[in-house]
């Protein structure tokens, strides 16, 4: 069960934990949905990124979509994936060589959305597992 009672704003159980600041959870839903799609990178990439987050940041919510699926696996999304596991084990320390690895493959416009992508991702499943916000069915 939640920590806290839910609200009855929102569309999704992490809406409505949120949704006790309707302001707040509309312009986190709004900054989610423009994240989450296609952009500089896929959206199948970022999913992939998400699922990789969400075994190690506590959230059970998060983590009932799945593991990652190595099936829509390409070569940016392994490489994508690899940088989000160094950052679940380093957070702000990652080293210089991880960028260059990152700069063969990745513009600087993708890996800034990739960045973005983490951390807001984070601040997410970060939110539901201080919530104890519990896995639904998908």
């Amino acid at each position: 069960m939640a920590r806290i009672v839910k609200s009855s704003i929102g569309g999704t159980p992490f809406e409505r934990l949120l949704g006790h600041n309707k302001a707040v959870m509309e312009r986190w839903s709004s900054l989610g949905n423009v994240l989450e799609a296609d952009g500089f990178l896929s959206s199948n990439l970022k999913e992939q990124v998400r699922r990789t987050l969400a075994q190690q940041n506590g959230c059970a919510y998060c983590k009932a979509k799945g593991k990652p699926d190595i099936k829509h696996f390409d070569e940016k999304t392994s490489i994508a994936v690899g940088f989000a596991d160094v950052f679940l084990k380093q957070k702000s320390f990652i080293p210089d060589s991880i960028f260059h690895v990152l700069k063969q493959s990745f513009t600087d416009a993708e890996i800034s959305e990739l960045c973005s992508f983490i951390a807001f991702t984070t601040a997410s499943q970060y939110f539901g597992a201080m919530l104890k916000l519990e896995a639904t069915n998908f």
